[in-house]
């Protein structure tokens, strides 16, 4: 008798860990949730076109033919501190020339710095409404109002994504952790008059008497 109460504590015992674990498996199988499919989809879209080449700084290390992205600062854009010398002259044949990090470039639009995109809230996108990132990919123009987005992010590409993979990426970008660094403002080409990528007037030249 008492074997057999042992027994069937032992079979109840046995019957409650079962039960268990599959109501574990069961909260660890559960289905991802559209949110979370839609994060999924953004960072498969972010590392696919290659955000990362102008958007993480990186630094170079001996006996690699290419740079590693800084650890913390992915997607942080060109780093506040790093001050660069005015670029090389560009000519027909080599007309944009790239910082050795890829996140600052120059050409005949002068130089532009690859933004922060993280959610950081004053130096990156997170006072950026999902709304406000649709519009910049859509229009080119930054925070889809204002001055234009200029090369090398090619836009014009992104512009011919859906609407649900565009709020995709953004989704994923409010997941990334957020870093404080501002980056420069953009540059206009020596030959602007004023930042407004106009040539400068002509100078009047004397009359001869």
């Amino acid at each position: 008798m008492k074997v057999s109460k042992i027994s069937g504590l032992a079979i109840a015992a046995a019957a409650a860990l079962a039960a268990a674990a599959v109501s574990g498996q069961s909260k660890s199988a559960a289905p991802a949730t559209p949110a979370d499919s839609r994060v999924a989809r953004g960072k498969y879209l972010v590392t696919a076109a290659v955000c990362n080449d102008c958007h993480t700084p990186k630094k170079w290390l001996p006996g690699r033919p290419d740079p590693v992205p800084l650890e913390g600062h992915l997607l942080a854009g060109h780093l506040e501190n790093e001050k660069l010398p005015p670029p090389p002259a560009g000519n027909t044949s080599w007309i944009a020339v790239g910082s050795q990090d890829f996140t600052a470039w120059a050409g005949p639009w002068g130089i532009s710095y690859a933004m922060n995109i993280t959610p950081d809230e004053n130096t990156g996108i997170g006072s950026w409404s999902e709304a406000t990132f649709v519009q910049a990919m859509r229009t080119g123009k930054h925070m889809g109002t204002s001055r234009p987005i200029l090369p090398p992010m090619p836009w014009q590409g992104y512009a011919q994504l859906t609407d649900e993979d565009l709020k995709s990426i953004y989704a994923y970008l409010r997941t990334i952790p957020a870093v404080r660094n501002r980056v420069p403002d953009p540059a206009p080409p020596p030959s602007a008059a004023g930042g407004t990528g106009r040539a400068p007037a002509p100078k009047p030249t004397a009359q001869k008497p």
